[in-house]
C-alpha cells in the first residue's frame, strides 16, 4: 500500500523549472511558493483526480438523494425527450468539471504508467526527453479520439462541405447527444490545457500558449452559448488535423526515427497551411461575408419549441453576455457579434502566423540535413538532464 500510492502520486517524468535568478525578492518569494504549490500537484494530481472521481461514484451509487446533483457530473444535462436533443445551461459546468478532473488523471497515468515504459522501451533515456515523449504521446492519442470524433460528427451533419451551411440552422437552440459530448468535452480539455502549461515546465512561448488557450476556450463557450456549435465543429476539426501530425513527428524524433519524423512534419506543414491557414481564414470570410446575409438580424427569445423572434436588439449591449446567464434569453446576432467573434479569431490567426513562422525556420533545418528542433517546446530556462 505504502510504495504503491507514493509512486502513484509521484509521476517520474516530473520535471520542474528553475527559478529565474534575476527576479526581485518579492517575486522570487511568490515564484517559489508557485513552483512548490505546482510541485505538489504534479505528485499529487492522480490521487487527487482519482479520490475526487471514486468519491462522485461512491456518492452517486449510495446515497440515492444525492443523485439529482451527481448524475449532472456524469450524464449530459437538459435532455428533451420529445425532440431526443439537447438544450443547453449551467448544469452543464459540473459535466466539464468532471472531464476536467478525468483528464487530469487520466493524463498523469497515461504518461506514467503506459508512456514513460514505452519511452524506456524505444531506448530513451534522458529525463526530459522521456517527459517530452510521454507529453506528446498523450496528445497523439486524445487529437486521435476526438479529431476523428469530429471528422465523424462532420461529415454525417448538413454543413458538410459548405460554409453556408454552417449558418442555415441558426438558431437552433438544442443539439444532438454527440455533438453536445463533443463541445463539452473539448471545452473541458482546453481549460485541463491551461492547468497543465502551469504545472509543467515553462516552454519559450508560454505568453503565446497562455493566450491561445485563454481564446480558445472563450470561442468553445461562445458558439456553444450562442448555438453555432457547427461553426465549433469546424474549427475545432481543422485545428485538430496538424495538432495530430505534430506530436507523431516529435515522437519519432525522441525515438530515433529521423527519416519518419522529417516525413511526419512535411504532412503536419502542409496540414498546418491548408487548414490553419487557408480553411480557418475562409471561415472568416465566410462569418464576415455569408452571415449578414443567411443569419436573421435581430434577437430571439424562449425555448426551442417556443421560440419568439426576431426581435430588435435592447438599447446597449447587455445582450451580448445574456446567452451566457440565461439559456432561453435573448440570443442575437447583428454587426456588433459579428465583430465580437470575428475579431478573437483573427487574433488567434496571428498566433498562428508567430508560429508559422517558427515552423518554417524548423522545415529549413531540415531541407538543410540538420536535426529538427522543437523551438515551441525548449524551456525558459533550457538544460538537458
Amino acid at each position: 500500500m505504502g510504495d504503491s500510492t507514493r509512486n502513484m502520486n509521484r509521476p517520474r517524468y516530473t520535471h520542474m523549472p528553475e527559478i529565474n535568478v534575476g527576479l526581485g525578492p518579492r517575486f522570487k518569494h511568490e515564484e517559489g511558493n508557485w513552483k512548490h504549490l505546482a510541485h505538489w500537484f504534479v505528485k499529487n494530481q492522480i490521487g487527487l483526480s482519482f479520490n475526487l472521481t471514486t468519491l462522485l461514484l461512491l456518492a452517486h451509487s449510495f446515497l440515492p438523494k444525492a443523485r439529482t446533483h451527481t448524475a449532472k457530473f456524469f450524464r449530459l444535462s437538459y435532455h428533451n425527450h420529445q425532440s431526443i436533443k439537447y438544450a443547453i445551461g449551467f448544469d452543464d459546468a459540473y459535466f466539464v468539471l468532471f472531464y476536467v478532473i478525468l483528464f487530469t488523471g487520466l493524463r498523469a497515468a497515461t504518461m506514467e504508467y503506459l508512456l514513460l515504459p514505452l519511452a524506456k522501451l524505444q531506448g530513451i533515456t534522458k529525463r526530459k526527453t522521456m517527459t517530452r515523449f510521454s507529453e506528446q504521446g498523450w496528445l497523439l492519442g486524445y487529437y486521435s479520439v476526438f479529431w476523428t470524433m469530429g471528422m465523424y460528427i462532420y461529415y454525417h451533419s448538413p454543413y458538410f462541405m459548405s460554409l453556408e451551411g454552417l449558418w442555415t440552422d441558426w438558431p437552433n437552440r438544442e443539439v444532438d447527444g454527440l455533438m453536445k459530448y463533443y463541445v463539452l468535452v473539448q471545452w473541458a480539455f482546453w481549460l485541463q490545457q491551461i492547468i497543465v502549461i502551469h504545472i509543467e515546465e515553462r516552454r519559450k512561448d508560454y505568453r503565446y500558449t497562455l493566450t491561445h488557450h485563454f481564446l480558445t476556450t472563450a470561442l468553445i463557450a461562445s458558439c456553444y452559448s450562442y448555438h453555432h456549435t457547427s461553426v465549433g465543429n469546424f474549427i475545432l476539426i481543422i485545428f485538430d488535423i496538424a495538432d495530430l501530425f505534430l506530436p507523431a513527428a516529435k515522437c519519432l524524433k525522441y525515438s530515433g526515427f529521423r527519416r519518419g519524423c522529417d516525413i511526419m512534419f512535411g504532412l503536419f506543414t502542409i496540414s498546418w497551411i491548408v487548414a490553419r491557414h487557408i480553411l480557418y481564414l475562409a471561415v472568416c470570410w465566410s462569418i464576415y461575408a455569408d452571415t449578414p446575409k443567411i443569419l436573421p438580424v435581430g434577437c430571439f427569445k424562449g425555448a426551442n419549441n417556443n421560440l419568439v423572434g426576431p426581435v430588435d436588439a435592447p438599447p446597449g449591449l447587455t445582450y451580448l453576455i445574456d446567452p451566457f446567464i440565461n439559456s432561453s434569453g435573448l440570443v442575437c446576432y447583428d454587426e456588433t457579434i459579428k465583430w465580437a467573434f470575428l475579431m478573437p479569431l483573427l487574433l488567434l490567426q496571428a498566433l498562428t502566423i508567430i508560429w508559422f513562422i517558427m515552423i518554417l525556420r524548423v522545415l529549413v533545418t531540415i531541407i538543410k540535413g540538420g536535426a529538427p528542433e522543437d523551438t515551441r517546446s525548449d524551456s525558459e530556462a533550457s538544460k538537458d538532464d
